[in-house]
């Protein structure tokens, strides 16, 4: 594992446990003031390196652990966290102990403060802070060579330019990186909440699909239950080997809306599932569709022209969904029999063109009111069907399937739809699908 991906992989302080940032100052603060104290491990020899202070004692080292402690309710109550490590730390240099780290502990609260929110209260509360003490210390303070000897409960020494300076640029450094750190997380949140909804689109989207994939499989399949089991009713009598071959047509029709009824539906359930459970339906499947159609009592005729070729999956479902909803449009609403269906898919090198005609007289042609007109480019009357496939009472077809999930396919596609009746009779879909 290299060096940037252990990296990536800490969390933000954010993330720790609560107590950990408390308890690592409380070990540093206690510690390093002792280190100051005591800088070679003993205290004779050395006061002329020292800054005159107070020895610690008990009080000092509670003062020290009060801070930290304070830190364990950060998240909780980040203004009564600051304020409380800044009363602290105030005590602790009123009493003139020595000096050390014991202001890591209001530095860090700054910043808490700051980043869960309370960004006014942080900048006007550190600065009435540091006001206040350096007014009192100036007030009541002691020269400096007097610091911590005078007998006196706060045996501070006045404020020099050095200790104002000092105390403003580390509030400064605390305060902007809380700022810092605050857009940042807020960039972060902005981001996930943009991936989530993205990923939420995506979701939608997907089962949109499916769900149209879904009705396409069933509306083809169940077409060609309906007409075969009319078929089979008519002759069951006349003649039992034809209503037995319809019957077996039935069957298959029906195992295949099954099998791809509950994949798409499996897949719809399961969450965050990318993966088909069953093949993608696409023109590798196009003779078993043409052997349902003619079995169906459909007089089919497939042509292909230019070199066969593997599709993208986009162009691929789309062809075959063309082709199986011209089908069963033309098992629906075509006329008696015979019922033709001329199939010619031309492969290029940049295109599909698949042209699919209806050579029938249709048995109706009702036009839905406030419909288009039959010849469109997106929409019209498919072998008598309402315009945009919408398909009539009988059919049970819900609006918006049909010729219009036809010119949607293509359109996605970018490619180019027209659909309409023939001069001479009948209906022909034409289709270019860019590969």
């Amino acid at each position: 594992m290299t060096s940037s991906s252990a990296l990536r992989r800490v969390p933000p302080p954010s993330e720790w446990p609560v107590w950990v940032v408390p308890a690592v100052l409380l070990a540093v603060q206690i510690a390093g003031s002792f280190g100051a104290q005591h800088p070679d491990g003993r205290w004779s020899g050395h006061e002329d390196r020292l800054p005159p202070a107070m020895q610690l004692d008990a009080l000092g080292v509670a003062l020290l652990a009060a801070g930290p402690l304070a830190l364990l309710l950060r998240r909780r109550a980040p203004v009564a966290v600051l304020a409380a490590t800044g009363a602290v730390t105030a005590f602790y240099l009123l009493r003139a102990y020595t000096y050390g780290p014991v202001i890591l502990s209001p530095l860090v609260a700054m910043v808490a403060a700051v980043t869960a929110g309370r960004r006014l209260v942080a900048w006007t509360g550190t600065a009435a802070t540091i006001t206040g003490y350096l007014v009192l210390t100036t007030l009541i303070g002691v020269p400096g060579a007097e610091r911590g000897r005078t007998g006196a409960f706060f045996p501070v020494d006045r404020p020099g330019l050095d200790g104002v300076a000092g105390s403003l640029g580390w509030a400064l450094v605390a305060l902007v990186t809380g700022e810092l750190l605050r857009a940042t997380s807020l960039r972060a949140a902005a981001a996930a909440r943009t991936r989530a909804e993205e990923d939420r689109r995506r979701a939608s989207e997907e089962r949109l699909r499916m769900a149209r994939e879904l009705h396409d499989v069933l509306a083809h399949n169940i077409s060609m239950i309906n007409v075969r089991a009319g078929v089979a009713l008519h002759l069951l009598d006349e003649n039992p080997d034809e209503a037995r071959s319809a019957l077996a047509a039935i069957k298959e029709a029906s195992k295949e809306a099954l099998t791809e009824m509950r994949s798409v539906i499996g897949a719809l359930r399961a969450e965050g599932e990318r993966a088909p459970r069953s093949p993608t339906a696409g023109l590798a499947q196009l003779d078993d569709l043409v052997d349902r159609a003619r079995a169906a009592g459909l007089d089919v005729l497939l042509t292909v022209t230019g070199d066969r070729r593997s599709l993208p999956a986009g162009a691929d479902l789309a062809a075959f969904r063309i082709v199986q909803e011209s089908l069963t449009n033309i098992t629906r609403h075509a006329g008696p029999p015979p019922v033709t269906a001329d199939i010619t898919l031309a492969y290029t090198p940049d295109t599909l063109t698949l042209t699919i005609t209806n050579t029938s007289a249709p048995s109706r042609a009702p036009v839905q009111p406030g419909t288009d007109p039959p010849r469109s480019t997106t929409s019209g009357v498919h072998g008598g069907a309402a315009s945009g496939g919408e398909g009539d009472a009988e059919s049970g077809v819900a609006a918006g399937s049909g010729l219009r999930g036809m010119r949607e396919r293509v359109t996605a596609l970018n490619g180019t739809f027209t659909a309409g009746p023939e001069p001479g009779g009948g209906f022909t879909v034409h289709a270019e699908i860019p590969c």
